[in-house]
């Protein structure tokens, strides 16, 4: 944990996309954005904007996007990008619906932008519209985090170090040098202790994961995670359910819309231990969830990219920022109070046991297929990985 960092909660896009817009209009030396979608949609092409305007300043911007999530980013827009001299990479662009390969599976899931090296932002959301779905009514439900203080300094070296990798492999390796730019601000922006978490290919492989283990294995009255894909290995499960046998409230919020029905149905099948152990478990039907946030005890909370799910935790890149901070929680829980109370309905006890053995049936081997599809894409703990 790193102190004197002021970390700022932001709610969905409508508060995220301004908050990223003004730190781009006031810029001056350099910019890196990373998202695993970039859509072509009004927000998307406002993003870009704000980008071609600071470019046009003179600022260094690079783009990082991810070549599956980002596959419908039409080339005009990255063209207009590059015009205004806005580097842009795809993140192994080379995608393919019918390969499990291991490295067609690691996909770019960060979103982070860090600006100037005096302001960064981490958390779920993508550069895409809120209201994207046709007949939505209500926005996405997401997090992001605003990053003042010596945090900062961390993120942008994540940063600076995925994108020189990436640059390298795609043979643009002038693209890949970084200058000297200026030193960071040393002074304090505020008092609350914070770390910036990574799952990577190569050292980094478990960081988030432990670090929601740890924090679940010291809890003494409440934890509350909110996941849009909740799908954890066993030693998650087993510590979740050791917190509820010890009489910590165990509140999860998950999705209630089928958005990709392999993992929603897998993740069905874990739900009567869960259930069984007196856990509650909410589902978000206001709009799709995509957030990916946890407080617990008051005091410790997290937010990021990083799903609980083997493709989250086990392939693709993620970043999570990691609050130890009462105030910073206490907002945090407040809003997860209210979309629980506002826009969910808790799933009962005997739910599980009361439902069609064809819903169990099919719950069963969605779970089944999720865990052999990790399999032969090569995951086994401990191996070595490819680094990108």
């Amino acid at each position: 944990m790193i102190p004197d960092n002021q970390i700022t909660l932001l709610q969905n896009g409508e508060a995220y996309f301004p908050a990223i817009e003004a730190a781009f209009d006031r810029a001056v030396g350099e910019i890196y954005l990373e998202s695993y979608i970039f859509e072509n949609d009004t927000t998307g092409r406002r993003i870009a904007g704000a980008l071609r305007r600071a470019a046009f300043r003179g600022v260094k911007i690079r783009v990082l996007i991810d070549g599956f999530g980002s596959n419908s980013l039409p080339k005009a827009m990255v063209d207009s990008l590059e015009a205004a001299g806005v580097m842009v990479l795809k993140f192994r662009p080379k995608t393919s619906p019918w390969t499990l390969r291991r490295r067609r599976l690691r996909r770019l899931h960060r979103k982070i932008v860090v600006v100037d090296r005096e302001i960064a932002f981490v958390g779920g959301i993508n550069v895409i519209d809120d209201m994207g779905k046709p007949g939505q009514t209500s926005p996405r439900y997401d997090y992001a985090v605003s990053v003042e203080g010596p945090l900062v300094e961390e993120i942008y070296d994540s940063a600076r170090r995925v994108w020189s990798r990436v640059a390298w492999i795609r043979f643009r390796r002038g693209w890949g040098r970084v200058g000297d730019g200026p030193a960071p601000s040393t002074e304090p922006r505020g008092r609350m202790r914070s770390a910036f978490l990574v799952r990577d290919n190569i050292r980094h492989r478990r960081d988030i994961e432990d670090a929601y283990l740890q924090a679940i294995e010291q809890a003494k009255f409440e934890i509350i995670l909110a996941n849009a894909f909740f799908f954890p290995g066993l030693n998650f499960r087993h510590a979740l359910l050791n917190a509820a046998g010890r009489g910590v409230r165990v509140i999860l919020l998950l999705q209630g819309r089928v958005e990709y029905p392999l993992l929603h149905y897998a993740s069905h099948a874990l739900r009567g231990s869960f259930l069984d152990a007196g856990i509650e478990i909410y589902e978000y039907h206001k709009s799709l969830l995509h957030a990916k946030v946890a407080v617990i005890d008051e005091h410790w909370a997290t937010v990021g990219s990083s799903n609980l799910d083997p493709f989250s935790l086990l392939l693709s890149l993620e970043a999570n920022v990691v609050v130890d901070d009462e105030n910073f929680a206490r907002t945090l829980k407040h809003s997860l109070n209210q979309a629980i109370h506002a826009g969910s309905r808790r799933i009962p006890r005997d739910h599980w046991r009361t439902q069609p053995i064809r819903l169990r049936l099919t719950s069963w081997l969605s779970y089944g297929l999720v865990r052999f599809m990790i399999g032969i894409a090569g995951y086994a703990p401990g191996k070595q990985s490819d680094p990108a």
